[in-house]
């Protein structure tokens, strides 16, 4: 087996840490709605169950993308379901980038969740595994489009969800 510290597992973690920053802050303040001692477990829980989906989601996407036969052309260029679906992400993570930079300039009000109401451990883990599915979206769509190799892909994002896991507490 290769060794998970080619250049390629290593960079695809460190982006898949760096788009899952949000994703642990909003965790945290899910988890943190819960009494201390259920805390680290729902936030372990919760992103355990989200890493089969996104195990799940990644095969998915990356099966997509390797669909390559030409449906259309547009000015020449065969435009393919791999076509769409590297458009479709790169608008999204370009939507989303746009969004951050027009929250950051506006200083909008960042109260997020009132962490005085408690809410059960099922509905916190649902949360979590919800969260995780919208804010994976942009690493699912990063990790297709940096390689080719399903199993590089996984292995960035259990490493990077590994990470979460172990220091998610500290936030």
């Amino acid at each position: 087996m290769e060794s998970l510290l080619t250049p390629e597992i290593v960079t695809l973690t460190v982006m898949e840490i760096v788009l899952g920053i949000d994703n642990i802050i909003f965790i945290s303040l899910l988890a943190g709605r819960l009494p201390k001692e259920q805390r680290q477990k729902a936030r372990q829980l919760g992103l355990g169950l989200a890493a089969a989906m996104r195990v799940g989601l990644l095969m998915g996407v990356s099966w997509l993308a390797s669909l390559t036969t030409p449906l259309f052309q547009i000015a020449g260029s065969d435009i393919s379901i791999k076509s769409l679906i590297l458009l479709a992400g790169g608008l999204f993570l370009l939507y989303k980038s746009t969004k951050e930079i027009h929250h950051k300039i506006e200083q909008a009000d960042e109260t997020g969740p009132n962490t005085k109401l408690s809410m059960t451990f099922a509905s916190a883990i649902v949360q979590i595994i919800l969260i995780d599915l919208v804010f994976s979206i942009d690493s699912i769509i990063t990790a297709i489009g940096m390689t080719q190799n399903t199993l590089v892909m996984i292995v960035a994002n259990l490493l990077a969800l590994a990470l979460m896991m172990i220091y998610g507490g500290l936030i």
